[in-house]
């Protein structure tokens, strides 16, 4: 009988549910009071960021150390989350006999952080240093070139061990980085919304509702929280954009992660003069883009009345509305259509939405989407 069992078992094609961290950790100045948890995933940790994260969390991190006993090693992911990269920090992982990461930073050196952990099976921490992603707490990562152009992702086998999520440190982000984070959490809504709208399986229903309170809760306290950093609302909109943001794309799995405008920035990574807008700034304008899509292939009304919604909105917290807005005023046609190209390519997440998309089409919503709704382009 137990034979049979275990044959039949391993037929099954096995989901994860990868919902959410070990552990998280909270608060104002939590980092400094972390060094129990930290300390028991072994003695030499290597801590992964950029240049002027290292700078900023060594201090904080050395205090740690000595009471624990910690032989910190430090590495740059530069030039970027690549394989290049990576393959410099498995190296340096084996050298410095590391026995787990801490990854601190944005979204890219935590992606880098999470993929060196999962490619070396060792344990992983991230400490994010601004809320502009919730790549603090996802089984994901994406890869780019060494120039910054997004190539694929990579499913990881699980959420990190502990997050970290310092309030101190998120404070002493540029405001600029929250405004992208509220921009790449609140597609959550629009993309889970339009793939996964009409499921029947429990935890995809719940996903997209959880999708729908993100919303709201970010419409409804951004605009306070902006203007009061470190206020209640404004640590609410932090948690929401780094922590519940991941809670939705665990629970209901790669449709509630991302649809259309997460290819639409995909494809904007490949135009240079692009990659200095943030991550969440160019998913922001994919929503629109993604909108429009389904106003001209549709003719949806309730996506032209959305992104009317979303273009105040998003001139009142300063998220991007234009192509202009993204500093690509002097994109040349060849640059557009390439971008536009590379998101609906067959393996592109804009698939996921319920009608064929093609780029010519594509091209034609990314430099229209601040239209009014009264005017309608001819198809």
């Amino acid at each position: 009988m137990e034979t049979q069992v275990t044959s039949e078992l391993s037929t099954q094609n096995y989901l994860p549910i990868l919902l959410s961290p070990a552990l998280i950790l909270r608060g104002k100045g939590i980092l400094s009071q972390s060094g129990k948890e930290i300390s028991r995933f072994g003695n030499h940790p290597l801590l992964l960021g950029g240049n002027h994260t290292l700078n900023l969390i060594k201090p904080l991190l050395e205090p740690i150390s000595q009471e624990y006993n910690l032989t910190l090693s430090s590495a740059n992911y530069s030039p970027d989350c690549s394989e290049n990269s990576l393959k410099l920090l498995r190296q340096i992982v084996k050298s410095n006999h590391c026995d787990f990461i801490i990854g601190v930073g944005g979204g890219k050196a935590l992606d880098t952080a999470k993929l060196l952990a999962f490619q070396c099976n060792l344990p992983i921490i991230t400490i994010p240093t601004s809320a502009a992603t919730c790549a603090a707490w996802t089984a994901l990562s994406n890869i780019y070139s060494d120039q910054g152009a997004f190539l694929y992702d990579v499913a990881l086998s699980r959420c990190p061990d502990l997050l970290i999520l310092d309030y101190t440190l998120i404070l002493s982000a540029p405001k600029r980085t929250l405004v992208a984070g509220i921009g790449d959490a609140i597609a959550k809504w629009y993309e889970a919304s339009v793939s996964s709208g009409h499921s029947n399986a429990t935890l995809v229903i719940a996903a997209v509702q959880q999708a729908r309170v993100l919303r709201d809760i970010l419409l409804q306290k951004s605009m306070v929280a902006l203007n009061n950093p470190g206020g209640e609302d404004w640590r609410e909109v932090v948690d929401a954009s780094v922590l519940l943001a991941g809670v939705i794309g665990g629970l209901g799995g790669a449709n509630c992660r991302t649809v259309a405008a997460h290819a639409i920035h995909n494809g904007l990574t490949h135009i240079t003069a692009c990659h200095d807008v943030l991550h969440g700034e160019k998913v922001a304008y994919g929503i629109l883009v993604q909108l429009r899509l389904e106003e001209l292939v549709q003719g949806n009304q309730l996506a032209a009345t959305a992104r009317q919604q979303l273009l105040k909105f998003y001139t009142e917290i300063g998220l991007p509305c234009t192509l202009e807005d993204l500093s690509l005023q002097n994109v040349s046609l060849s640059e557009l259509r390439h971008a536009a190209e590379i998101a609906c390519n067959p393996q592109s997440d804009i698939h996921r939405l319920p009608f064929k998309v093609c780029p010519e089409q594509l091209m034609a919503a990314m430099v229209s989407t601040t239209l009014p709704v009264e005017i309608k382009l001819k198809n």
